[in-house]
């Protein structure tokens, strides 16, 4: 393949991107949650929603066998996904056809076609994809597609607030409001199709079709790999655990309307923004467990931290804590996103690619599938417990109690995702990727890309005006030494054993 063409097909991989980013806002997240609910879907069918999708992932081992024995990945992505997403159109409708004992039911139906048809896409997708990409430019190719379809996504959902909002004060009814996104979905899906026809495909290698026993037990075999695999289930699990139910509980426990829902994801989604490129250079330039190494974290605590959300019920604080998760969890997600679905692109050797990927999809959608159905089957049971902590002060003029901490209901699934994310990210600890480094030059490093963004705005330019005039020449030998000792630290630092 030229040169040439290998960068026309970046380029529409990046618009497909974009429209497919505009599909999946208007047809998933709130939006789905909310239509579900008001069909009259339960805890567990909100659960089993969200399992859904990730369970149809394992339609990708029969995948494997369909690519290599139809040898033409770009025709069976786009027929699959053609099929796929004919499917949010049938959903659209649901609330027209269906009477409502069986609207749910005809959702979960729709729903598993659409994501069995989309599984199959994506197994061919992603293998088409591993051999288009430079895989060192893997990081900053994705985090910049990820950047500018989730400023998409943000445009799409502002607007879509303020749509539901008119709609529902008018006759046509809250329902009605919810087909006509995904009709929009629809359209935006179609038109990822005729890109994805347009995108060029590189010869697919000679690769003998493996067996099933061989995409199981090859990777498994691999010890390296073997710990990356922990990694992604446990870390699948701990987070699909809570956050299916992050809009339930926002719409339920705390009584807040879908305006201040879809507000407060769309400010996840500007702080996702603002941190795709600089996770994307650091990946590049470290490693992507580097990156895990510091956003994990992050994302770990901002899900414990809803359960400090109620002290039972709703306080004063509770909604500057919901601005301070989102952003935590907006940040943190950029850098989890990027490096958990590519760092097994990278880790994949070349010619086993296929077995390898599809191994870690495979891991990953079912931890992310069996996760959210223990969680809505065991909605019910801990809506009927509670534990708390208080705190109690007493003295002659009186008794101070204060609740430290009270577990209810969600709550629990919030602290058990916290404790099993822990677990992964102590198995992180034994994957070996090249690059790297311990996490304080990753922090250092960050903190460098930060700079390097804000020296970018025109704001910078402003500042340059009133500060003294210094040369370029002063300016590197003023950091020549904070930067021979960084190089040395850098490559002074190895990467843990296995």
């Amino acid at each position: 393949m030229s040169t040439d063409e290998r960068r026309r097909g970046l380029r529409l991989v990046l618009w497909d991107g974009i429209v497919t980013q505009a599909m999946v806002t208007l047809t998933g997240g709130v939006f789905l949650v909310a239509f579900a609910l008001h069909l009259g879907a339960s805890n567990t069918i909100i659960g089993l929603l969200a399992a859904i999708p990730p369970l149809a992932e394992l339609f990708q081992m029969p995948a494997v066998y369909l690519v290599e024995k139809i040898r033409n990945r770009r025709r069976l992505t786009v027929t699959a996904s053609f099929m796929a997403r004919t499917f949010w159109a049938v959903i659209a409708v649901i609330p027209f056809l269906v009477p409502p004992p069986g609207a749910v039911w005809a959702l979960v139906g729709a729903m598993c076609c659409y994501s069995i048809l989309a599984g199959i896409s994506h197994c061919a997708w992603n293998s088409w994809i591993h051999d288009l990409l430079p895989q060192a430019e893997i990081g900053d190719f994705f985090s910049r597609r990820m950047r500018l379809s989730t400023i998409l996504a943000i445009i799409l959902s502002l607007a879509a607030a303020f749509f539901i909002d008119f709609w529902k004060t008018g006759t046509g009814g809250e329902l009605t409001a919810y087909s006509i996104l995904f009709l929009g979905g629809y359209l935006a899906g179609m038109a990822g199709i005729i890109i994805l026809s347009r995108t060029p495909e590189p010869l697919i290698q000679e690769e003998e079709a493996p067996e099933i026993r061989t995409i199981l037990m090859e990777p498994a075999s691999d010890r390296n790999f073997r710990n990356l695999l922990i990694f992604l289930g446990s870390w699948n699990f701990a987070v699909n655990l809570a956050t299916p139910f992050f809009t339930v509980y926002m719409l339920q426990k705390l009584g807040m309307n879908i305006g201040w829902v879809i507000a407060l994801v769309v400010l996840s989604q500007i702080a996702s923004v603002a941190s795709f490129k600089v996770w994307g250079h650091t990946a590049d330039r470290l490693s992507h467990k580097s990156v895990l190494q510091i956003s994990g974290p992050i994302f770990m605590i901002a899900i414990l931290a809803w359960t400090f959300t109620t002290l039972p019920d709703p306080y004063f604080l509770t909604v500057p804590l919901l601005i301070a998760i989102h952003i935590l969890t907006g940040i943190s997600t950029a850098g989890v996103t990027l490096s958990t679905n590519y760092i097994g692109l990278k880790l994949a050797p070349q010619g086993h690619a296929t077995a390898y990927i599809a191994a870690a999809s495979i891991t990953n959608y079912l931890a992310a599938g069996i996760a959210p159905i223990v969680g809505g089957l065991f909605a019910d049971f801990f809506a009927a417990r509670q534990a708390s902590l208080t705190l109690t002060w007493s003295d002659p003029a009186g008794t101070i109690v204060l609740n430290t901490l009270d577990f209810q209901h969600w709550d629990f699934f919030f602290f058990f995702a916290f404790i099993i994310g822990l677990y992964s990210l102590h198995r992180l600890s034994a994957v070996h990727e090249d690059g790297e480094v311990k996490e304080r030059i990753v922090i250092r490093e960050l903190i460098a890309e930060v700079r390097r963004e804000v020296r970018n705005l025109s704001t910078a330019r402003l500042r340059a005006l009133v500060r003294p005039p210094v040369t370029r020449t002063q300016e590197l030998e003023e950091t020549k030494p904070e930067r021979r000792a960084y190089e040395s630290e850098t490559r002074g630092t190895g990467a843990s054993e296995d």
